[in-house]
Formats: structure tokens, sequence, C-alpha cells
């Protein structure tokens, strides 16, 4: 799988913007699916995975994150460490309440979830509900729905596609300059015992909790929505 890489026009640039302040509304919507196991449940509820859970796992998941968000990730079921570990990355955002905004963002599009979940590595920053708590909801209902008609041609699949790299990055390997599936870049700063920020030259976020392995997939949960505007 690949996510096609993207380039921005100056009307892209102008419906990124629109964008950066326009997912928030859709974060309480409870009725986000992630379309890769026929329909996954909302963020806040549980989902049963074939995968074998073994306690060893489920403290390996724990012990390899950082951050001072990481207490709020709940401690047991599908979208707790131990359980996202189990998931692809799409399914296992569905799982976490955290991420319902940006489960959101993802399933609007179509197919979108079930490509994140069959890629063989990825890398994916994302946005936590309260990134987009000032965002206007006139701004994200356009956004979505255009992202509903047009799909990866929508401004919605470019800014979704700058929070992903292409390649399954520890913080170690993380820190420095990386190429996005948008096309563009993003650079990463610190470790996981001074904490780590990640900008696009625009917008610097704070990673909230970092390094959460999921099947296919590690996620740094982070503070701000990445415009990809410069």
């Amino acid at each position: 799988m690949k996510l096609q890489r993207l380039t921005r026009t100056a009307g892209a640039t102008a419906a990124v913007l629109a964008l950066s302040v326009s997912l928030a509304a859709c974060g309480d919507d409870g009725d986000a699916k992630d379309t890769d196991s026929g329909g996954a449940p909302s963020s806040d509820s549980g989902m049963t995975s074939d995968a074998p859970s073994t306690d060893e796992g489920a403290e390996d998941a724990a012990a390899q994150t950082f951050g001072p968000g990481c207490s709020a990730i709940p401690t047991s079921g599908a979208g707790s460490f131990d359980g996202m570990v189990k998931d692809p990355v799409a399914t296992a955002a569905s799982n976490n309440p955290l991420l319902s905004t940006l489960v959101t963002a993802v399933t609007s599009i179509d197919g979108l979830a079930d490509t994140l979940n069959g890629a063989a590595a990825l890398t994916v920053f994302a946005p936590y509900n309260d990134a987009f708590a000032a965002i206007p909801e006139k701004d994200l209902n356009g956004l979505v729905m255009e992202g509903k008609e047009k799909g990866q041609d929508s401004a919605l699949y470019k800014v979704l596609a700058h929070h992903v790299l292409g390649a399954n990055d520890d913080p170690t390997a993380v820190v420095g300059d990386q190429e996005t599936l948008a096309g563009d870049q993003l650079t990463i700063e610190g470790d996981a015992e001074s904490g780590m920020t990640v900008t696009d030259g625009t917008v610097t976020a704070q990673v909230l909790c970092g390094n959460i392995p999921t099947a296919n997939a590690t996620v740094y949960v982070i503070d701000k929505v990445l415009t990809g505007v410069k």
C-alpha cells in the first residue's frame, strides 16, 4: 500500500489553512467507524481482536511509551496500550477516546481507514481531540463534506497525509527532518526523556504521548493540528 504523494497548489493551501481550524466539531461524533473490520466501534467502545494477548506484551506496550499525556490513555480495553498494539493503526485509533475527532476525519474519506490499516509500516502524528477545540463548526463541515465527495483529491486528505510518515519510527529514528506522505516535511526534535516536538515550519506541536505501538504503526499523540502551510 502506498498513500499517493501529493503536491500542494495555491487552492489546496487555502483549504489546508481552513482545515487547521476545522476539525473539532466532528470529535463528538460517536458514530465514527473504522471500515477495516466491517465497522469498528466508536472511540469509547470495546473491540475484540483475534490477535492473542499476553501479560508480557501488555507490559511492553505501556513501558515503551512516554509523555505527560500517557496517563490519559485507558488502562484497559481496546483503547489501552495493550489493546492498541493488537490492531492496525486506524482500528487502534478508533478505540482510543482521545482520538475520536481524528478518526471522524479519517473515516469521512472512503477507503482511507482500510488503506492505513493495510500499510506495512507507518508513523502517525495524531492530534488529540482538544487540539480541535477552537475549530469553527462551519469550516469543519465544509472540509469533511469535501472529503466525502472528493476523497484523496480533497484538502482534508492532504492534511491527514501531512501527519503520516512511511516508516515505523521509534523515538530515536523519528528525530530529524522527515518526509510525509503528503510529499512535504516535518522536523522532529527532542527525546523521550526531555520531551519531543514536531513542526512543519508553521505549527509546532508537543508530543503528549509518544511511541504508542499498534500492529503496523507507531503513534505519537500531539497537541496541535499541523497545517502544512508555509
